[in-house]
């Protein structure tokens, strides 16, 4: 769904709530969190961030896709654990946020976790349901371990190989991630118009904290995305077969959610004996790969659309240390 009409969908959600009374406002969400209703308070949820959250209207569909996650999570522990909603214990949240550790999560999920709870109960104080702040003073423990360590970038070997079992639609998407250096929300979003072959400019309309940048494409990602089009682009011999029905046909890609390409790619992955790690070691590939050609953090920067320069030096200052390979001519 293009973003705009994402948005319209987004606000005319939130008005399904904003158009009722006070008093029948309060009652509903009362209701839902007193009976632990998940869609109903994931509904009120995703509707106060639409009205309240710190970018409203204007808050990425990812985010909103990841606290949805997040509260249902939260929601199926609450109903596991038999807690009270609107009047929580005084150690229930921190006993949460210590399950989820227990469990094996680590600190950086446990936090995102903790943020979509959190914007749960904001929601059911702005209905006036409850003046619980649960989570206001949880403490979690702060992870040690870089992101380089957790996550390493993909070897150009496991790439090749990957892309020996990959069909067109993943090859292309992990062409995205792993030469352009695209988020998976900014490749997922991509229309037909924002990719320019002959240019070999690719443009990105809401990058994170919807900030556009034009990135450059490979020469070999060019190529790619030029046969993409002609197969599988409006008037391509595959367009209609390819595009389902619930998805615009502007977009470049059939895949409607972050679940749905990671499910595909993690079987890719699968199928070439390469495990999956996610979409960002893809991003942190393209990142490593243009500073060792360049030796320009500010245009590795401007590439990768990192707010901060210093998000660059440190996330890939050690990188760019390391004796990977530098000739990616093969792939």
């Amino acid at each position: 769904m293009p973003l705009v009409h994402y948005q319209g969908t987004a606000l005319a959600h939130a008005d399904t709530w904003l158009n009722l009374h006070d008093d029948e406002l309060r009652r509903r969400a009362v209701q839902a969190a007193a009976s632990k209703e998940t869609d109903t308070l994931l509904s009120l949820m995703r509707a106060y961030l639409t009205q309240h959250g710190k970018s409203g209207v204007l808050t990425s569909p990812r985010t909103v896709e990841a606290y949805t996650l997040g509260g249902r999570q939260f929601l199926t522990y609450a109903g596991d654990q038999a807690l009270n909603l609107l009047r929580p214990g005084r150690h229930d949240a921190q006993r949460y946020v210590q399950a989820m550790l227990a469990a094996g999560r680590q600190p950086a999920g446990v936090q995102l976790k903790v943020a979509a709870a959190a914007t749960l109960y904001r929601a059911l104080r702005w209905a006036g349901a409850t003046e619980a702040d649960p989570f206001r003073e949880v403490r979690i423990p702060r992870d040690p371990t870089s992101g380089l360590e957790k996550r390493p970038p993909y070897t150009e070997e496991e790439l090749v190989d990957v892309l020996h079992h990959a069909d067109e639609h993943t090859a292309f998407l992990l062409f995205l991630i792993a030469h352009a250096g695209l988020r998976i929300s900014e490749a997922l979003a991509l229309e037909w118009t924002d990719l320019d072959e002959t240019a070999r400019r690719l443009h990105v309309r809401s990058g994170k904290g919807r900030k556009a940048r034009r990135v450059t494409m490979s020469v070999r990602l060019a190529r790619a995305a030029r046969h993409f089009r002609t197969l599988y682009g409006p008037g391509g011999p595959e367009h209609a077969r390819y595009r389902p029905r619930d998805r615009a046909a502007t977009l470049v890609f059939r895949y409607g959610t972050q679940q749905a390409a990671r499910y595909h790619l993690g079987r890719l992955f699968e199928r070439a004996g390469v495990p999956f790690r996610g979409f960002h070691p893809g991003r942190k590939y393209a990142g490593t790969r243009l500073l060792q050609q360049i030796q320009d953090f500010g245009r590795v920067a401007a590439h990768l659309g990192h707010a901060s320069i210093d998000t660059t030096r440190k996330g890939y200052a050690q990188l760019a240390a390391d004796d990977l390979k530098n000739d990616v001519a093969g792939w």
